[in-house]
């Protein structure tokens, strides 16, 4: 998962891969990061952050100037720009310092004021698109015809008028940015209830290991081959859960309707038209993501008798779905899971192996799970003058090195668009952020699928490719769909609360599953699922992973079918970075998320697999 300024996002593909053993070394500093690269010591970082204060108030100082001339223009945007790059620095420092470990109250206090710094630069530059939108068009266009300096800034111009129909007066634009830090507030209280609040319960496992239940705990059990350990593990997770159904609904209909009512403000008919104009993403990308998939239900329908075919069950229950089709022993320590990587990644070019093999050795990551550490998976690459950190909670399986290339491949985008891109255009969308991650994730996988010692290992590694399809392209979807409902609820002016909620879900996961085919039975317990999801809190973000997944299962096939032309067309994506809106550089890349093809092919990738393992169990059980 990239990490993006005002949103903090948590686990990459929701695949809670933390074991409950922390890391116990004393000197494992290599495997941290090194944050003294931003700021040498917390003193320093302060002293920064109360120099941007200021910094921030004088923004005032350019309000009425920016029509004057091109020089006024570029001075104001100059200015403006290089306070909100500092900003992102020292905020960046002061959530990956707290994520070290949540439980120090200090640095929850310096996360909140890097929060408050956001809030208050907002406050101060709120009326900067009303003042540019005012002078209009025709002069912006001929300030930047005028002066070259402006050319940086020619795309974020042109994008702020674009927005001219749903941009307010100054005076309305200022007093809607002193609710912005208010606007986290149910997500930070979600955060401290899932993460802090919760007294999780413990349970004594088949093997006898006494194992707490907690999300880190809950993502390892649930994969475990003994049948009555995943059960357990789910009835004692979502029943604890289960207890916090109405405070969590309230907050999370708290959030729904901040987002409806400020959407409504900006003269937008919905949450999604909003999210969507954002980007300047046509609607028929988000419906057209959703009806084909629905379409394609037969597909994971088949996936999932497969599975039962696998692990001997005979009818599917919704614990039974974690598991590996296969069991592999194999370890993937931090320095294996370096050198597979790179290996895989040649397919990219002596370029890309060599950058990152530069930056692979580098204090850019902290690796290992520790106490009170964040949990998941993330890349910052916020801090332009630096370079970008990745949190990783590496645990020597082959999901850690699954989700280390998956973050390189967030990182690589960092570094390929500062390459090419100054900072006001190096920052991309969302929408094309997580797919030269998911890309990443299927060179792997072509990899280790190449490279198996035995059936048994290629049937792992298929196994897991299937898993990627499920988790990503179908499981976030159902995840969008479940989050559009709830929108357009409130939207229709219906009530939201917590047994309401569960109601709109266990519809959706039961369709997806098949439920009432008994395909896979999800039990009324499990129907509370929604509450852990910290994305819902992050406003129509989740579907960007599956239509990430299919543009990267495009762009893919076009490597393989095209080799360097291919490579190329994917790089010169990466090197775009935010230049243009993000449905554009697809488009330009050869991928077109409006229409179904591209979903279609990774359903036909999906039943690929499917055929190819169904062939190899065949040939094992004539053998």
């Amino acid at each position: 998962m990239i990490f993006r300024p005002m949103k903090t996002l948590a686990l990459a593909g929701l695949l809670l891969t933390l074991s409950i053993v922390y890391a116990q070394d004393d000197d494992f500093s290599p495997y941290e990061w090194d944050l003294t690269e931003l700021y040498p010591s917390l003193e320093a970082w302060e002293a920064e952050r109360q120099r941007l204060l200021t910094k921030i108030d004088n923004i005032e100082n350019f309000r009425g100037t920016l029509g004057d001339d091109s020089e006024s223009l570029h001075t104001a945007q100059r200015y403006i720009s290089d306070t909100y790059r500092e900003l992102l620095r020292i905020y960046s420092y002061a959530s990956m310092e707290q994520d070290q470990d949540l439980r120090v109250t200090q640095s929850q206090e310096r996360n909140q004021l890097g929060e408050g710094l956001f809030a208050r630069f907002s406050q101060a530059s709120a009326w900067m698109d009303p003042e540019l939108i005012a002078i209009g068009e025709e002069r912006i266009n001929a300030f930047i015809q005028a002066n070259t300096d402006l050319a940086p800034f020619a795309f974020m111009l042109e994008n702020t008028l674009r927005k001219s129909e749903h941009t307010l007066s100054d005076e309305t634009e200022q007093a809607l940015s002193f609710f912005s830090q208010s606007f986290d507030a149910p997500s930070n209280i979600y955060s401290l209830i899932a993460n802090s609040d919760i007294p999780w319960p413990t349970l004594t496992m088949s093997t006898g290991e006494e194992a707490l239940i907690n999300s880190q705990g809950y993502g390892f059990w649930r994969g475990s081959y003994n049948r009555d350990d995943r059960e357990q593990t789910f009835d004692a997770y979502w029943n604890k859960w289960s207890e916090y159904n109405s405070s969590v609904g309230m907050v999370l209909n708290a959030h729904i309707q901040m987002q409806v009512a400020a959407a409504r403000a900006r003269k937008y008919d919905s949450v999604l038209q909003r999210e969507l104009f954002t980007d300047n993403l046509p609607e028929s990308v988000y419906r057209t993501l959703v009806e084909e998939v629905n379409k394609a239900l037969p597909t994971l329908h088949r996936y999932f008798k497969l599975r039962g075919r696998m692990l001997g069950v005979e009818q599917l229950h919704y614990y039974d779905i974690y598991p590996s089709l296969v069991s592999l022993e194999k370890v993937f320590d931090i320095e294996t899971t370096k050198t597979i990587t790179l290996d895989a990644m040649s397919v990219l070019g002596e370029d890309w192996v060599s950058m990152q093999r530069e930056a692979i050795d580098k204090r850019w990551v902290h690796v290992y799970p520790t106490e009170g550490k964040r949990s998941g998976a993330y890349m910052n690459g916020s801090a332009y003058d630096v370079h970008p950190y990745m949190l990783l909670n590496h645990n020597d399986d082959y999901d850690s090195l699954s989700t280390f290339a998956h973050e390189w491949g967030h990182a690589m985008h960092t570094l390929y668009a500062k390459q090419a891109q100054p900072f006001e255009t190096a920052d991309y969308s969302t929408f094309i952020a997580e797919i030269p991650s998911t890309s990443l994730e299927l060179i792997l996988e072509q990899y280790m699928v190449e490279n198996a010692a035995s059936v048994d290992e290629k049937l792992f590694y298929l196994g897991q490719g299937l898993e990627t399809l499920r988790g990503t392209f179908y499981r976030q979807t159902m995840f969008a769909e479940f989050e559009l409902a709830l929108y357009e609820a409130v939207e229709r002016g219906e009530a939201l609360s917590g047994a309401g909620i569960t109601d709109i879900y266990a519809d959706i996961v039961r369709r997806y599953h098949g439920h009432d085919e008994n395909v896979v039975i999800v039990d009324d317990l499990y129907t509370n699922e929604w509450m852990f999801v910290p994305h819902f809190y992050y406003n129509m973000y989740v579907f960007q992973y599956a239509t990430s997944l299919t543009a990267g299962t495009a762009l893919y096939a076009n490597i393989v079918e095209n080799g360097e032309v291919g490579v190329d067309n994917y790089k010169n994506l990466l090197r775009a970075g935010g230049s243009d809106y993000p449905y554009e550089l697809l488009r330009a890349a050869g991928v077109d998320l409006a229409t179904p093809e591209p979903y279609q092919a990774v359903v036909n990738r999906m039943n690929a697999i499917m055929d190819e393992m169904e062939s190899l169990l065949n040939q094992q059980a004539a053998n």
